[in-house]
């Protein structure tokens, strides 16, 4: 039997404040939130049995199209060795996958937050069912950096900063807002260029079943903010797209690779700007925020004063496309479809 190595303890606190809600009133108040706790507890799955570990991952077969690579068109990257393309194309992955595991955990620190805070008993057993979900995409994003690529990066300080931001703030509201529907807003998009895009198995496999959690968790922020934000004051109102638009700018410039330019010895301001100003990646990043842009209309924070801001962040195109409903519907359709292959390839094993 194969022993992982230890790997060192790194354990950092910050000081928060939290207002914790009771509940005494049991009546069910919110149907809508009470459907998707139910759909949530029906959507549970389990990593072991659902990816196949076993898979052998590839490290010098990541393949990452031209369009996606945040150097193509540069000086610098036709002047790229085979040697040095394939270090990015190992190092590059494990930077992404690495941001995806803190903000996984950053997740997990919130929805454990959301329990103490909300202040209705449907959201606090839905976020209940969240803090196993976000348990779970820990687990997995950790196996398969620390099993599979055996490589990992420090958060990003950009994530750093938000996670902070929302973590920190004792406001119920804020949380929902930065976590459900920022984070996980933008989480749901890359998400699904990975699903799309990847070519390794274990990795496409993994997304799949992560985005489907998503996507509910989306729904429980826009569930529980658009009735809140439409009586809400102008003043609280102005506060929140604030920081809606603060936490956009955030996401925008946390994609740029510092940390894998200056591993690998590359100069570091010159491939962060031409990362900045990469046209594929440009588009990368604005498309990140299709989720977003919708459920932040759909909770009331579109006015026409946050319209402009994200007119000149290039992403106000988003505001008519999917809802997050229709993620939603979608996700249950996907999982309900895998279940019933499940099953059928189990009947002739039980035969």
């Amino acid at each position: 039997m194969s022993v992982q190595p230890k790997r060192p303890i790194n354990v950092e606190q910050i000081e928060a404040t939290l207002n914790i809600s009771f509940t005494w009133g049991y009546e069910r108040t919110r149907e809508d939130l009470r459907e998707l706790y139910t759909k949530a507890k029906r959507s549970q799955w389990d990593s072991d049995e659902r990816l196949d570990w076993s898979t052998d991952v590839d490290l010098e077969k990541q393949y990452i199209p031209d369009f996606m690579h945040p150097l193509f068109g540069s000086e610098i990257y036709a002047k790229l060795d085979a040697k040095k393309q394939l270090e990015l194309n190992v190092e590059m992955p494990a930077w992404t996958q690495s941001q995806f595991l803190h903000g996984e955990q950053g997740a997990l620190l919130a929805a454990a937050q959301l329990v103490n805070s909300v202040p209705d008993i449907e959201s606090k057993l839905y976020a209940g069912t969240q803090v196993m979900d976000e348990a779970r995409h820990v687990e997995v994003f950790d196996r398969y950096l620390h099993e599979k690529l055996e490589n990992s990066y420090a958060i990003s300080p950009h994530l750093r900063k938000l996670l902070d931001m929302i973590l920190k703030d004792s406001r119920w509201d804020m949380k929902l807002l930065g976590m459900q529907i920022m984070v996980e807003g933008l989480a749901l998009a890359a998400f699904g260029v990975t699903r799309d895009h990847v070519l390794e198995p274990l990795l496409k496999d993994l997304t799949t079943y992560v985005l489907q959690d998503e996507a509910r968790h989306v729904a429980y922020g826009v569930l529980s903010l658009r009735d809140f934000y439409a009586d809400a004051s102008e003043a609280d109102v102005m506060e929140r797209e604030d920081f809606v638009y603060e936490a956009a700018v955030m996401m925008r410039d946390r994609f740029l690779f510092q940390e894998v330019w200056e591993k690998t010895g590359l100069p570091v301001k010159e491939c962060m700007d031409i990362t900045l100003n990469n046209v594929g990646q440009r588009e990368f990043r604005k498309m990140l925020f299709s989720k977003v842009v919708p459920a932040i209309k759909r909770i009331g924070l579109l006015s026409d004063r946050q319209r402009a801001r994200f007119h000149d962040l290039g992403i106000l195109q988003y505001e008519d496309w999917a809802d997050p409903f229709e993620d939603l519907s979608k996700a249950e359709d996907e999982f309900a479809e895998e279940k019933r292959s499940r099953q059928s390839a189990a009947a002739p094993a039980a035969e």
